[in-house]
């Protein structure tokens, strides 16, 4: 035994020693090659709190060495995974897949070792047969994890010289890792690695990120006098129109590199490319990655603040007419621009194709005529700029007569006369020019010409010619790491791209996009389409993207896989939309592509995706069941973001049916939590219970401890909205559990909010702070703050001010809230904060035509959807706040009532609303059965203990006894609440009981006393924002002098 006990002592030093090492390795890998936040960047520093945890452990040594020094090889693995990766560091999909299973498992492990310390926080939330739950995880979960990584020995704890040894070599590739990519930054990899994933968190917002100025440029010099005279009378918007291919978009480049702009402007200058937009709400995410402002559901207030505040801007729209021009989107893109154009220190240029203006914007006059082909002797220079003037004049007017001077067709056949030669050239088209007669020879033919002849150029292969087509649906065009993780059967993926960019076929965005310009994209979709071996692998590439961000979602930092996704999106819904029309790609799997991308768009802020819209006429016959309840299970996780169709209920119950035909028990237990969700939010609670009930019976006996965390969330919701507040507390730490079990963060974070609001309801206001700092950690461990859950706690956090009476810090809160939604994209939660907002808008005495607006639009807003019966009761809640303060007290007290009588046994917390507001007797309502409504309050809040509800009526009974000349009664009622509100740090109340307390001293000639109690009450109210109650409390004090 004691030396069994001496050789684990060994294994546990050596293998603490060996993670240290590997965890500084890991460290230097995740900042150096700026990937965080990625895996790396969430896998070191819970490794590093795990090894903090593994100073201490007190029981189950041997498990927790072991767990360490198989967790120490698979961090080895995925240290030679990045530096064997050919692509900088970017790992494919597969890699990424089971890294992130791992950090699941190291999640679980890192729960284990921390609950074998003494006095471990999280031992209490484990029973015994958890914990051998927990530890039989964490196996299964290493065992897949070795598997996966090829892991097949074992180091013993003992080996420290070789594995020291081991360790040194990886520390050292690592930094030969760094310093290639260091020194080969200009190449297409490294490029990559420092534009990708670093462009979308740093500031875009200077000069030196603006597209270059064009090195050739001729024949705009009165375009470009007539705009420079409108930027110097004023801010001016402007608008550069034309057909395509006129050089739109170098004119607004080289405008914004005039001297005089960029000393109008200092660095404050935005060129923004629009695209691969296809949504308002698409157009604003694309401008705020510019300015540097985080993805959020709702941008546009932001972007608008943005600009409101700081120096005079410019901004740049490039080919806004790829999101303008559909009618479904023109309206909400044009009311945008109208936000952007009455900003005064804004300036907007804006370039697109055809000869409309978009509408709602006041341009500045006069109008910027379309742009026009180039003069004869503007084209000629522009050319030999281009092919040099060696070549015969008369070869060269043939070859500008092909070009009708539009810019663009003049570049790209300048581009081959200056490789094969006018004579080479002008055979060419006598040859192919006969396929487009039948076409017309317009000016949009002479450009599909020059695109075809220069597809004919001995340097573009037919490799490049297939990249080319793929490029031709993929409007955020493709980076080097799709290129080369997708597997396209197109050889030298990188010369086709190189071919393409010398041949002026495509561009290099500034994020190392490869990318082709629109009419080329146009042209190679009606001529050259993608064929289908060529589209499918990057489907599958973006399918397999999809399944890494779905399974690391809650569990660890998901924001490197969901940058890609974003960057990607009009890719995958181009190519979704094409497979679609050409059915080259099974329907099946589109589908269930379709419903994904939808959830990743909703869970990331941005709401249902417009694909989504299409697939109940898309649904394969015969039936697949379980894409019928993929799909009825995103339908209604839609609800907050939009009315559901009105056979919703329908839908639900041929779900049920296909259930029962699925051996899927997770799907089965996910549609039952969801549809529990629906159910609950719209207040039909036995439906919510029953469909609850189903999935944590399912969930249970299938041990998906996921899922059950899930569930249980929601039945401690339903306890909350019943008023069994220590049952709901019940619930959310049970769920805290067995999201630990788990490794969601997300559910623990989840679980957390609804444990606090049940303590606020208890009373225990003290430490609601605290829960809700810890939640927005777990948060942060998983890339999830500034989501809608991140600021669900913010909302948690806002209701404890209320509670205590800090209106103004509540108010704040409400106000970042509300600010973060959007009447159009989520009008549900735009209304549910405001709601919220306009009740401390009355407490804080803000003007009553404000307050009213607030309550009107969100009436109005939840009385156009179905299931907000309670939402409507809030709102008229805040109505009669609002007629109370203004002195209509009759229609305050019928409102009142009214709303009482129709939540009572519903809804607990609009119960005792209503009763606090009716038991008031400083309201004033008449003395008509004052005692019954404190009484009543005290019966309801003795009910469901609620501490702070006791403590009101206790107050308002205080109120009725001093009515009544009981002063001793009163003074023990105002004494007792006294104590209860000091204990919660309820500001406002502690100040009135003084204040009473006050008058009685008064009465009873003790005005020192009265003095004192004043005295302490004056801050109180102050703290509380209570002008009216400062006055009287000053009034109060002098008239004691």
């Amino acid at each position: 035994m004691p030396a069994e006990a001496n050789l684990l002592e060994i294994r546990s030093t050596n293998i603490k020693t060996c993670l240290s090492a590997t965890l500084d390795t890991l460290q230097i890998l995740a900042e150096s090659l700026r990937l965080s936040p990625s895996f790396l960047a969430i896998i070191a520093p819970t490794t590093r709190s795990l090894l903090t945890c593994a100073q201490s452990i007190r029981y189950n040594n041997k498990i927790c060495i072991e767990l360490l020094e198989q967790t120490h090889e698979l961090l080895n693995a995925i240290i030679v995974l990045y530096i064997k990766s050919d692509t900088g560091g970017d790992l494919a999909p597969s890699e990424l897949y089971h890294i992130a299973k791992f950090t699941e498992t190291l999640h679980k492990i890192h729960s284990f070792v921390e609950a074998q310390q003494d006095g471990s926080r999280i031992k209490k939330f484990f029973r015994q047969n958890e914990m051998s739950a927990l530890h039989k995880a964490c196996q299964l979960g290493l065992k897949e994890a070795l598997e996966n990584f090829n892991v097949t020995k074992i180091h013993l704890g003992t080996e420290l010289a070789e594995i020291e040894q081991a360790g040194q070599k990886r520390h050292q590739e690592v930094l030969a890792l760094i310093e290639a990519l260091s020194d080969s930054s200009s190449s297409y990899t490294a490029s990559s690695v420092n534009q990708v994933f670093s462009s979308v968190s740093s500031s875009l917002n200077s000069l030196s990120m603006l597209p270059s100025k064009p090195n050739i440029f001729h024949g705009r010099e009165s375009e470009v006098s007539d705009i420079l005279q409108q930027f110097e009378h004023g801010i001016p918007r402007v608008a550069i129109l034309g057909a395509g291919g006129m050089g739109k978009t170098s004119l607004a480049r080289e405008v914004v590199h005039l001297r005089e702009i960029q000393d109008k402007f200092q660095k404050q200058a935005f060129f923004v490319p629009c695209d691969s937009a296809t949504t308002k709400e698409e157009l604003a995410t694309i401008i705020g990655m510019h300015l540097g402002i985080q993805p959020a559901k709702d941008l546009v207030n932001k972007i608008v603040r943005h600009f409101s505040s700081g120096s005079p801007s410019l901004l740049v729209l490039d080919n806004l007419e790829t999101v303008w021009e559909p009618i479904e989107s023109r309206q909400g893109v044009e009311e945008f621009l109208s936000l952007l154009t009455d900003i005064k220190q804004l300036a907007l240029m804006i370039t697109m194709r055809g000869a409309e203006r978009p509408a709602k914007v006041r341009w500045s006059r006069p109008f910027l005529a379309p742009l026009k082909p180039l003069l004869e002797s503007a084209a000629r220079r522009t050319f030999m700029d281009i092919a040099d003037e060696f070549h015969e004049s008369d070869g060269i007017d043939q070859v500008l007569q092909l070009t009708d001077n539009i810019p663009l067709a003049i570049t790209l056949l300048a581009h081959l006369v200056d490789s094969e030669g006018c004579s080479a050239v002008l055979s060419r088209w006598e040859s192919e020019k006969t396929s487009v007669v039948s076409d017309g020879y317009d000016k949009q033919s002479n450009l599909d010409l020059s695109i075809s002849l220069s597809l004919s150029s001995p340097r573009v292969t037919p490799q490049s010619l297939q990249l080319l087509s793929l490029l031709s649906i993929l409007p955020d065009g493709l980076s080097d790491v799709e290129l080369m993780q997708s597997k396209l059967p197109i050889d030298h993926c990188l010369k086709c791209k190189a071919a393409l960019l010398r041949t002026s076929l495509a561009y290099a965005t500034d994020q190392n996009q490869l990318r082709a310009l629109v009419p080329i994209r146009e042209y190679m979709q009606r001529f050259h389409p993608p064929t289908p071996d060529i589209v499918q692998p990057l489907f599958r590439h973006y399918r397999e993207l999809m399944e890494v961000y779905k399974l690391q979602f809650g569990t660890t930092s998901n924001l490197n896989t969901g940058t890609r996704l974003h960057l990607n999106t009009g890719n995958i819904q181009s190519i979704l939309h094409n497979g679609l029309q050409d059915k080259y790609l099974d329907r099946v799997e589109i589908i269930h592509f379709v419903i994904s991308l939808d959830a990743f768009s909703r869970l990331t802020g941005y709401g249902p995706i417009p694909l989504m819209s299409q697939v109940p006429n898309l649904l394969p016959n015969p039936v697949n069941h379980s894409l019928e309840v993929h799909y009825v299970t995103e339908l209604v996780n839609s609800w907050l973001w939009g009315p559901l169709p009105d056979n919703v209920v329908a839908l639900i119950d041929q779900a049920q049916d296909h259930i029962r035909e699925l051996d899927d028990p997770d799907l089965k237990c996910r549609f039952y939590l969801h549809i529990g969700n629906y159910y609950r939010l719209t207040s039909n609670m036995p439906e919510a219970i029953k469909a609850l009930e189903a999935g944590l019976a399912l969930a249970i006996s299938t041990q998906n401890t996921n899922r059950q965390a899930g569930i249980l969330i929601e039945f401690a919701w339903i306890a909350w909205d019943s008023g069994d507040y220590f049952r709901g507390k019940k619930h959310s730490q049970d769920a805290q559990t067995l999201a630990k079990i788990s490794g969601k963060l997300n559910k623990e974070a989840a679980a957390l909010r609804i444990e606090a609001m049940c303590l606020l309801e208890l009373g225990d206001i003290i430490n609601i702070v605290a829960m809700c700092e810890r939640a927005r950690n777990l948060l942060k461990l998983c890339g999830m703050v500034g989501t809608n859950e991140d600021r669900l706690f913010m909302s948690t956090q806002a209701e404890a001010h209320e509670l205590k009476s800090e209106y103004v810090e509540a108010q704040d809160l409400g106000a970042r809230i509300n600010s973060a939604a959007s009447v159009e994209a989520h009008p549900y939660l735009y209304a549910a904060s405001l709601t919220n907002l306009v009740g401390l808008k009355v407490l804080l005495g803000v003007p009553k035509q404000e307050v009213q607006q607030g309550i009107d639009i969100a009436r109005a807003i939840f009385h156009a959807r179905a299931g907000t019966q309670k939402e409507l009761q809030y709102c008229d809640v805040a109505q009669a706040d609002l007629n109370l303060r203004e002195g209509d007290l009759v229609a305050a007290k019928s409102a009142y009532q009214k709303c009482l009588n129709q939540c009572w046994g519903n809804a607990a917390d609009l119960e005792s609303d209503c009763l606090e507001r009716l038991g008031d007797l400083s309201h004033r309502y008449g003395l008509d059965c004052m005692h019954t409504w404190p009484a009543l309050l005290l019966a309801h809040s003795l009910k469901f203990r609620k501490g702070l509800g006791i403590l009101n009526a206790l107050q308002f009974l205080g109120n009725v006894s001093l009515m009544h000349g009981d002063q001793t009664t009163a003074i023990s009622l105002f004494t007792v609440a006294l104590e209860g509100f000091t204990r919660m740090d309820v500001h406002r109340s502690r100040a009135e009981c003084m204040l009473y307390l006050g008058e009685i001293s008064k009465k009873n000639m003790d005005f020192e006393k009265a003095k004192e109690l004043w005295t302490m009450a004056r801050p109180l109210f102050q703290r509380s924002s209570q002008v009216k109650q400062l006055a009287d409390i000053d009034a109060r004090l002098a008239g004691l002098t």
